[in-house]
């Protein structure tokens, strides 16, 4: 396949070849090679390879694509595009994909084998592309069902449709398909459009979200070890990766942080998972309308603390207590006492044998990794572990009878010691807690010893309470790290997507309170289900009236009612068992029995079995009584959690803590108490010895969290954890003068913080009773607590338009892609898959009122429709809509999914068309006015060129009339004269002795003839004068003319430095009007005029044009202009002219002035080939890194234009900008741009810009500019900005520093030239940021803001960068300046002395004062050096700053040279001021390195 390049634009006739391999019965070629379009369709590929190969099309074909991994073949379907899944491929398989490869197209028959299993029919294989969708089925069986997912399965396609729904089968094996190409095919692509995949969920999710401005919610459903967590995970990183669009924020890394450290801490090896969720947990993901991640909140649901203690002896506990013992260290084994995993009574299991312990040090490593990207520090990690292996050492303690026989007593003595060390608690209160307990009587206090199972009661409950703390307080502190502030601002809205992964359905070998509220939780969330798929929708169908046919459904609200509801439910029977003492798990099971035995969901058991059944929608479950009363009300000791209290370490009197936001106020009150102690310590100290000692006082502030009394850990470990190795002087006096921003975190916690998070998740807390029971009120119970939080779940899923996913396990025994009929089976029937997809295939999944769908579809309406349905019906019958396919009910239109997509298909359509004629109108309204003002042209060329021809006439017959006369006079005059001389000749004939005399009247008329004779010469000499003078492709002549001329001009020259005679002609005309009405104009010469004109001289007879090319008409001002020569104003009511042909204006005085042809001024040519239009790395070398023209135009207008008003918002003259482009063109070297306006130098500047082929900041991260602009922190803003500027190629980085660089020069000088920089930000965004895309004028238009945005914040922060530089570069001078006059204060005040003998300051040696005022002055000149040695560039202000200024480097260090080397030269003579000066404006001229 020849595919287009990455990052090539498409065009509209570009094609592709596709190579086409056939498996067909008869003989073909071995390869077909099509060419195609790129968007042609499986179905029209199958067509052209038909008629190449010859094929017989009335039977069915099919294409099918052959990947790789695993040799799948999976069949196209017709409305697929092939060169889409050819992007997939490896780039080697792309151009040419021979079979070697792996990669590449089939063509089968309908039928022919070793397609789909299908046979010798051919409708299988036809319907085959319809199983992406189960409604698409013809048939709706629990058969074909099962055969479609079995064979998508196969074909590793494990996810299906349902309509809107779902359907994953878990493969027990990882997929390639959820790398980021996948997630940027899916990106706004609708739902059905592409291959079934949970990135195409999440993406409608998030794009609906942002066109409804509504919140969203995904409901992952399915048994365990369905696949439930991953999916989760798939969503989350597909919602994050559509959020980053470019640009990572902490959020984003936040959000997929939390996930391995909840895993961890909450997720178990079971029989049926080997990931098993033991907990539910609801992720919301805040967003900006922008659609950014603003925050998120994490909320968890039912812990299953009793796997702590006990569980299976084939499953494992969770996995945070592996990952700890074998991935840990030695220094860390030694720093928790870690033992062996199979030491712990915990941890023990039947056949203990931990085969996967490579992958649990790879997954402790992830886990430190993820803790630390969710902001816990190593001291805080050093906690959490401390706490996990007192847990474990918990489950060691032992008990034995004391030999008294009144006691229990506790050992072994060392897990004694290594506990109460992890504890940080003294060893006889912990043997005591665990031994005894107190009964608080009316007037005293009893003291009792515990029976061995209530002593193994006490302890294991002591261990889940604290596993169950420390997982409520990293839930906490993973809220608070996915924390927005903005989120505590009622007044601030956000939207958001929820991602609600529950728990998956048990059944167990033993089933006990814990399988029980877990499968009353999937009973909730499966009558939600029910309850959008069914019940709302069948009802909406019947209150609107349109035709529909029940679907009968298998509703579980009587088990919901059996198990939740007042006040004979199974949860209220329990608690009210619980409060009585005297009541038993047997006397719990008979009260079961007793209220609900005729209720066809309970179900009770034969005999005396503790035990009884439910009838849940999954089955029949069998649930054990032992242990509901206890695990009911499973709370923490009051001698336990006062021995927890007086622990040494702060952390684990936290965890203990009833409420958070009440024990971080108190942890800051003696942190402020006992810093002001050991401060006053210190100043006593100091006042006392003179000095600090530095010993003592570390000693005193200990900071180590290991051994703190009274630093709370919220407060403190963020702030003092980096100062371990530091002096503490300068922490103590930094603290002093408030240094410590650059120190103490931005989102460290406050009591606002941690009031909000703890309000949101309280439901989610360990309640208080539990931790702390009051002696007289009853504590709330385990049940009633879980009931109240998913009741709030409920609330917050029913609050956002939900997105359902059913996970489905595959088989029981976890082998990879193995496809269990039975089990599969099972779960479609418990989940109603037939009946859902019955439903939605019958039913509407689109839904308008009818004033949506006017205010939606109104294009397609006629122009008088109203909101009537009758106006609806006929459209819908116009678009040729079967009545199957939509339905008007009372208020609301219904359609299906296909005839939705149809109708907006068919809109965006019309929208295009309409678009398109209205282009075309202004495309013809601008070419009606362009041909009527080439019709003006041709009118007035028409007219002056007819009245020029008159005129032509009329001196060609004055030129004949004057020459016939004056021949008729020249031959009377040659007639007289020979006449004459004839006379004469015979009067000396007659009188020889006298002299020949001529008649009187005779001399005055020869002398007439002869001044005449000379005048017609002199004319003729000065017409041929004017012709050479004005004719610019005329030749150099010789001869006796060109002499004469030579003559005249050295003559009027010597008249001319002798100061006389008439000024020296103009060389160019002037324009003067003959006649107003005609509009005819001619040329008169200043040395000439028509009424010294002898009459025998022969008028001009060539057209009156100026001799550049240029003709010229004069016209009145009516609005003021400029001139095009001089600049300045042409002011209303004077006379301008005006070139027909270049429009050139001009004053009548600036007409010598003009230096070019009209022709070059009319050359609208194409683009220049060689400095405009061309990519900036072509116009870039080592020699030119900033493309020549460019920095010619901006050096001309920083040194002329930049206290020039206006000087990017005004343009200039249009002949001069053409003129100047042509010249830069041809030979820029040569271009003076002094003799043009300042606005026509930066006209073509812009221009410059705007015809790069692809814009400054390119195409490929414009959008991510934009996103970039769209953060809400402006710190934020500004480092992603810097960041993609990175990623500019180098000649574009170089030559956007350089414009940047001169547009701070320009804002600087904003009070004389009024450019701000939002002005400029508006002038040169859209000649720097453009969008490749313009199909779309209104999406460019929205952009505009964004664009301009993005450039302002650059030229802001260069202008905030430069500003702060050369504040540093004028105090470093003013230090120079104050040590030069200090060393020349010393030179002049030391008094040399001549002597024979060796003085104390000999020629060599300087006086002390004079050298420390020269070592300051060398120190000076060094940091100044230093400081302009640092040149900062376009990165984050977080990072290094490494450019200001974009004067190089080398012109800083330059300059700072000479002034030194002259320092150094001249000691005795000061430099002056005005050298000074011009060393410091050079350095800052941009390369000016060969200026200096």
């Amino acid at each position: 396949v020849v595919v287009m390049k990455a990052g090539e634009r498409p065009r509209k006739k570009t094609t592709v070849f596709l190579q086409i391999y056939p498996r067909l019965p008869q003989d073909t070629a071995a390869c077909c090679t099509l060419q195609v379009s790129p968007r042609a369709t499986a179905a029209t590929v199958i067509q052209n390879a038909g008629a190449t190969l010859g094929l017989d099309m009335t039977r069915h074909y099919a294409l099918l694509e052959v990947r790789q991994d695993g040799g799948a073949e999976r069949m196209l379907g017709h409305s697929e595009i092939p060169v889409e899944r050819v992007l997939l491929w490896p780039p080697a398989a792309r151009n040419q994909h021979p079979q070697e490869e792996g990669y590449y197209f089939i063509l089968q028959a309908q039928g022919s084998g070793g397609d789909l299993g299908s046979g010798t029919g051919g409708s299988e294989v036809y319907s085959s592309e319809e199983y992406d969708d189960l409604c698409s089925l013809s048939t709706l069986t629990e058969d074909t069902i099962l055969a479609a997912l079995r064979r998508r399965f196969y074909k590793h396609n494990i996810y299906t449709y349902a309509s809107g729904i779902l359907v994953a089968i878990n493969p027990f094996k990882f997929l390639p398909i959820y790398n980021p190409k996948y997630v940027k095919m899916y990106n706004d692509q609708p739902l059905g459009k592409l291959s079934p995949h949970i990135f195409a969920v999440a993406d409608v999710a998030f794009h609906t979200m942002l066109k409804k401005q509504e919140n969203q919610c995904v409901v992952i459903s399915g048994e365990s070890g369905s696949g439930k967590t991953q999916s989760a995970n798939f969503l989350i990183h597909c919602l994050t990766a559509l959020s980053q669009k470019g640009y990572s924020s902490g959020v984003e890394r936040t959000i997929l942080g939390a996930g391995p450290v909840l895993e961890a801490f909450g997720n178990a090896k079971t029989a049926q998972n080997n990931h098993s969720s033991r907990f539910g947990k609801f992720i919301q993901v805040n967003y900006l309308e922008s659609g950014v991640v603003r925050g998120a909140v994490v909320e968890k649901y039912f812990l299953e603390k009793c796997r702590l203690v006990f569980r299976d002896r084939s499953e494992r506990n969770y996995h945070v207590f592996y990952y700890l013992l074998v991935g840990a260290s030695k220094e860390e084994q030694r720093e928790f006492s870690l033992l062996h995993p199979e030491d712990y009574a915990y941890l023990q299991q039947e056949d203990f044998n931990l085969e996967d312990a490579e992958d649990l040090r790879r997954e402790f490593k992830r886990l430190h990794q993820a803790m630390e990207m969710v902001g816990f520090l190593v001291p805080t990690k050093k906690q959490i572990f401390s706490v996990l292996s007192a847990i474990l050492y918990l489950g060691n303690v032992t008990y034995s009878q004391s030999e008294d026989g009144q006691g229990l007593e506790a050992g072994p003595a060392d897990v004694l010691y290594t506990l109460s060390d992890l504890l940080e608690v003294k060893q006889e209160l912990l043997v005591e807690a665990l031994t005894k307990r107190k009964l608080m009587m009316a007037n005293n206090t009893v003291v009792l010893h515990y029976t061995l199972d209530e002593a193994v009661t006490a302890r294991d409950s002591m261990a889940k309470s604290l596993y169950s703390s420390l997982f409520d307080w990293i839930v906490l502190h993973i809220n608070h790290a996915l924390l927005n502030r903005r989120d505590m601002e009622e007044a601030v809205s956000c939207l958001s997507i929820g991602i609600l992964d529950i728990f998956g359905f048990e059944d167990f070998q033993t089933n006990s309170f814990e399988q029980f509220c877990i499968n009353y939780s999937i009973e909730k969330v499966h009558y939600y289900f029910h309850q959008h798929v069914f019940t709302l929708e069948q009802e909406e169908y019947q209150a609107e009236g349109i035709s529909w046919s029940p679907i009968d459904y298998k509703d579980n609200l009587g088990c919901i009612h059996l198990i939740s509801q007042k006040p004979t439910g199974l949860f209220h029977i329990l608690d009210e068992e619980s409060n009585l003492s005297q009541s038993t798990d047997n006397t719990l099971l008979e009260k079961f029995k007793q209220l609900h035995h005729d209720n066809p969901y309970f179900v009770p058991t034969a005999g005396m079995e503790p035990a009884f059944i439910i009838q849940h929608f999954t089955g029949t479950i069998k649930y054990q009584i032992k242990d509901f009363r206890e695990k009911n009300t499973d709370h923490m000791r009051p001698e336990i959690v006062s021995l927890l209290r007086s622990s040494q370490r702060a952390f684990m009197r936290q965890l203990i803590g009833s409420d958070p936001v009440a024990f971080f106020r108190w942890g800051i009150l003696r942190s402020t108490i006992h810093i002001i102690a050991v401060f006053k310590e210190a100043g006593r100290r100091r006042a006392a010895a003179g000095t600090l000692l530095f010993k003592d006082i570390y000693s005193r502030l200990d900071f180590s969290f290991d051994r703190s009394d009274d630093h709370p850990l919220e407060v403190l470990e963020d702030i003092f954890v980096s100062y371990e190795n530091r002096n503490l002087i300068y922490f103590l006096v930094g603290w002093l003068v408030g240094c410590l921003t650059c120190v103490v975190p931005q989102n460290l916690m406050n009591s606002r913080s941690l009031k909000h998070i703890v309000g949101l998740t309280r439901h989610d807390l360990t309640p208080r009773s539990l931790l702390h029971p009051h002696p007289r009120k009853q504590p709330s119970s385990i049940s009633a607590q879980f009931q109240a939080s998913l009741n709030q779940l409920l609330e917050t899923v029913g609050r956002a338009e939900p997105f359902f996913i059913h996970c489905i396990r595959s088989n029981a025994e976890k082998k990879e892609m193995l496809f269990d009929d039975a089990l599969v089976l099972q779960q479609m029937r418990y989940t109603g898959m037939l009946e859902t997809v019955r439903i939605r295939k019958s039913g509407y999944n689109a839904k308008f009122t009818f004033k949506e769908f006017l205010e939606k579809f109104k294009v397609l309406l006629p122009k008088e429709a109203t909101s009537a349905p009758k106006d609806i019906a006929n459209l819908l019958q116009k678009m040729g809509l079967g009545q199957s396919t939509y339905q008007i009910g009372k208020t609301k239109v219904f359609l299906k999914e296909r005839e939705r997509q149809h109708l907006q298909d068919t809109l965006n359509k019309e929208v295009m068309r309409h678009i398109v004629i209205l282009q075309r109108w202004f495309r013809a309204c601008l070419i009606r006015r362009h041909f009527l003002c080439k019709k003006d042209a041709a009118i007035r060329i028409q007219r002056c060129w007819l009245a020029f021809r008159a005129d032509n006439r009329c001196l060609a017959a004055t030129v004949i009339q004057a020459a016939w006369r004056g021949s008729q006079e020249r031959t009377d005059y040659l007639r007289m004269r020979n006449s004459v001389k004839k006379m004469q000749n015979f009067k000396l004939q007659e009188k020889p002795a006298t002299p020949p005399q001529l008649p009187p009247k005779t001399q005055p008329k020869h002398q007439y003839q002869t001044q005449h004779q000379r005048n017609l010469e002199r004319t003729k000499l000065r017409r041929r004068q004017h012709s050479e003078e004005h004719s610019p492709n005329r030749s150099p002549e010789t001869g006796p003319e060109v002499n004469g001329q030579k003559a005249a001009q050295r003559n009027t020259e010597t008249e001319k430095r002798e100061g006389r005679g008439s000024p020296p002609p103009l060389n160019r005309p002037l324009s003067f009007p003959l006649d107003a009405k005609a509009g005819r104009y001619c040329m008169l010469h200043s040395h000439s005029s028509p009424l010294s004109r002898s009459p025998h001289s022969s008028p001009l007879t060539s057209p009156l044009w100026y001799p550049l090319g240029h003709m010229f008409s004069t016209y009145q001002v009516n609005i003021r202009q400029s001139c095009d020569l001089c600049g300045f104003y042409i002011w209303v009511m004077e006379k301008a002219y005006m070139c027909s042909a270049c429009k050139l204006i001009c004053h009548k005085k600036c007409l010598s002035k003009i230096i070019t042809d009209c022709s070059t001024r009319c050359d609208d040519g194409e683009p220049g080939c060689l400095h405009f239009g061309v990519q900036v790395c072509v116009l870039t070398n080592k020699t030119y890194p900033i493309p020549m023209v460019l920095l010619m135009m901006l050096e001309h207008v920083e040194m002329n234009g930049l206290y020039t008003e206006g000087l990017y918002r005004k343009s200039g003259s249009a002949s001069h900008a053409r003129e100047l482009h042509q010249l830069l063109e041809i030979n820029p070297e040569t271009a003076t741009l002094e003799n043009y306006s300042i606005h026509t130098v930066t006209g073509l500047v812009k221009r410059w810009f705007r015809e790069l082929p692809d814009p400054l900041l390119t195409y490929r991260l414009y959008k991510d500019f934009l996103h970039a602009v769209e953060l809400p922190e402006q710190s934020e803003r500004l480092r992603a900005v810097y960041q993609k500027l990175d990623e500019l190629p180098s000649a574009n980085f170089q030559t956007l520093e350089r414009l940047v660089f001169h547009l701070v020069r320009v804002a600087k000088e904003e009070q004389h030239n009024r450019m701000s920089a939002n002005s400029l930000a508006i002038v040169f965004a859209p000649c720097i940021l453009r969008s490749q895309d313009t199909t779309d004028p209104f999406l460019v238009m929205k952009d505009v803001s964004k664009t301009t945005t993005c450039v302002e914040i650059l030229i802001s922060e260069q202008f905030r960068r430069y500003t702060e530089k050369m504040k540093d570069i004028t105090e470093l001078e003013y230090a120079e300046a104050l040590a030069v006059n200090q060393l020349k204060l010393k030179r002049r005040n030391t008094v040399r002395t001549v002597s024979l003998h060796r003085t104390p300051y000999c020629c060599h040696e300087r006086p002390p004062g004079i050298r420390q005022t020269q070592i300051r002055l060398s120190h000076c000149q060094m940091v100044k050096r230093d400081s302009s040695l640092q040149r900062t560039r376009f990165t984050a202000p977080a990072f290094q700053w490494r450019r200001a200024l974009h004067p190089s480097s080398r012109c800083l260090a330059l300059s700072m040279m000479i002034l030194g080397l002259c320092a150094a030269a001249r000691p005795w003579k000061p430099i002056s001021g005005s050298f000074r000066r011009t060393v410091l404006v050079l350095m800052l001229l941009p390369e000016a390195n060969g200026t200096l």
